[in-house]
């Protein structure tokens, strides 16, 4: 488990280098105030007038006039390249849930890898921000106050399986498998709930449920215990 840099009691935004609109940040910031810029999000923070309290990466898209704007004590660089910047942030920071804006949307390779790295750190709760949706690894046991109609999209990144009540299509006895079977573009009756049997899930609601997951979180609601043997990477060998 890796230390962390930035310790939080409540949530933090982590703001990435990806698309992301001063909107995007305002709205994660009026749920996670506590902001992190990761590596090139320190662009996007100081063009929306936004001071981070710590600049997390391996720095090479943070350009140096932004970073000299930046006390040095609150620069973190971390040079290994086995992981994302995205993946650094997220295990240096220690907060009961994590937003982050700037991840989704752009380079769908990026993207990918941003939800690698919601798997890899399932124990760590984060609310990835979408043009139109919020998208985090579904806890053991969440309930959501849903609307009839409204979308609730489930992706396996690897098998699992679950149960639901207030689905249109419920999940029970199904056995998920990004190679074999999802459940993307379901719809709620109302009120959602849904139980995993393990961490692996995606679940996509529209966007204005960020702050009843946040919420889920904050108040001590379940989330995935940190896994034995869970993958950091290794140090880098001394200059």
């Amino acid at each position: 488990m890796s230390k962390a840099i930035v310790h939080s009691s409540g949530p933090i935004t982590l703001l990435g280098g990806g698309h992301a609109t001063p909107a995007d940040l305002a709205e994660a910031l009026t749920v996670a105030p506590k902001l992190v810029a990761v590596d090139g999000g320190l662009v996007a923070a100081q063009t929306a007038g936004r001071v981070p309290d710590a600049v997390i990466g391996d720095m090479d898209s943070a350009p140096p006039q932004a970073l000299a704007l930046v006390p040095k004590g609150l620069q973190h660089r971390i040079s290994e390249q086995q992981s994302t910047d995205f993946d650094k942030a997220l295990r240096h920071v220690d907060a009961p849930v994590v937003v982050g804006a700037g991840f989704c949307g752009g380079r769908v390779d990026h993207q990918l890898a941003a939800f690698h790295t919601l798997l890899v750190h399932a124990d760590r709760p984060c609310i990835l921000i979408g043009a139109t949706e919020v998208i985090v690894i579904a806890p053991p046991v969440l309930r959501l106050a849903m609307l009839a109609d409204e979308v609730v999209s489930l992706y396996p990144l690897v098998p699992v399986t679950g149960r639901s009540r207030g689905l249109e299509w419920p999940i029970d006895g199904l056995a998920f498998d990004p190679a074999r079977f999802i459940g993307t573009s379901n719809k709620a009756l109302g009120a959602v709930e849904l139980e995993m049997d393990q961490p692996g899930m995606l679940l996509i609601v529209p966007r204005s449920y960020l702050r009843p997951l946040v919420a889920h979180f904050v108040q001590g609601g379940a989330r995935w215990p940190a896994r034995a043997g869970q993958y950091t990477p290794p140090p880098q060998p001394s200059a």
